[in-house]
């Protein structure tokens, strides 16, 4: 399990929500566990200034972002279109055979999109 420290629990909620399949497994005014539909990835998102959160952290993440695996990259950009999300790059092959997305969400955390390029190979 992740914990992503946030200013915004409701709208990373929502961004996490309306991207994958993740449901609210607990919603409170300090912490949200988000839960995979197959129970296999577990999301907390939790107020940065909690007591729970270990000393010397703050709201800032960098030096990380998340990499998300899907089937269509190009299904979730719609997504990220309709929900009116900050998108940092559209949808593009890469190099190393991912079609990738990038967006930010709500707490400044970037993350990437991927999907396989099916058959893909190296030359």
């Amino acid at each position: 399990m992740i914990n992503l420290l946030s200013d915004q629990l409701v709208v990373s909620k929502e961004f996490y929500t309306a991207l994958f399949d993740f449901r609210v497994d607990f919603d409170s005014d300090w912490f949200v566990h988000l839960i995979s539909e197959d129970q296999e990835l577990e999301l907390g998102i939790i107020d940065y200034q909690s007591q729970v959160v270990p000393p010397g952290l703050s709201s800032n993440q960098s030096g990380m972002y998340l990499t998300f695996v899907v089937e269509d990259v190009d299904k979730l950009h719609e997504v990220a279109i309709r929900e009116k999300l900050e998108v940092i790059e559209e949808p593009k092959d890469t190099f190393y055979g991912q079609r990738r997305l990038l967006l930010k969400d709500p707490n400044g955390v970037v993350v990437d999109i991927s999907a396989p390029i099916p058959n893909f190979q190296f030359s």
